[in-house]
């Protein structure tokens, strides 16, 4: 996909020191499980004939891009800053049980991206087409389970900065559809504030969808 990033000067970054705690952590990165309510969203998408996994994944992407500390990521060794994130997601195919991991480059609308996620999940043939770019947020929805809580496998790369998304199976709470969500982040990076950021910011993107 090839997005546009520019190498962080560490010694002036005012975020160097931690960055530098957290990277040499035995597990650097972080994960938070918490609700949204997708009431007014999940209503909309199906007005508009759309997809909710790749309505979710855009609407995730778009409010996580305006957040700087998910744009960070390790590259070569050095801290960068990518100018936009775009995506990758687990799409199963439903004869083999399988699932493929497919990479969508971010599009100015819901109605395009979700065209061409469908599009491009559906033409893809092979499950892995190499290895992932970081310019991308992970995304793996569990639409099965109504979970509290997920973890994720560890490859043991501690500069693997790529944030993992995830959801659950979406239920009825009194008047309310509640979604279960996760974010897992490297904490050289994000801290808990800017999950908050990003909860916060999400919840709004989707009640006023």
């Amino acid at each position: 996909m090839g997005n546009q990033f520019v190498r962080i000067d560490q010694k002036n970054w005012k975020r160097a020191m931690h960055c530098q705690v957290f990277r040499e952590s035995v597990e650097p990165a972080f994960c938070v499980t918490f609700e949204l309510d997708i009431t007014n969203f999940l209503k909309r998408i199906k007005e508009k004939k759309l997809s909710f996994t790749f309505s979710m994944i855009y609407a995730v992407t778009v409010c996580a891009n305006q957040i700087e500390e998910f744009r960070y990521r390790f590259v070569d060794g050095d801290v960068v800053l990518f100018d936009q994130i775009d995506t990758a997601f687990t799409y199963l195919d439903q004869e083999t049980e399988l699932f493929k991991v497919v990479n969508v480059p971010m599009e100015d609308t819901i109605e395009a991206y979700a065209a061409s996620a469908a599009k491009t999940a559906e033409d893809q043939k092979e499950y892995f087409t190499g290895p992932l770019g970081t310019d991308v947020f992970q995304f793996s929805p569990m639409p099965w389970v109504s979970f509290t809580h997920i973890s994720h496998t560890n490859a043991g790369k501690k500069d693997n900065a790529t944030p993992l998304i995830d959801w659950g199976k979406y239920f009825q709470r009194g008047d309310q559809i509640i979604l279960p969500f996760s974010v897992q982040a490297h904490h050289s990076f994000v801290d808990g504030l800017h999950i908050g950021k990003l909860a916060d910011a999400l919840q709004a993107y989707l009640n006023d969808f």
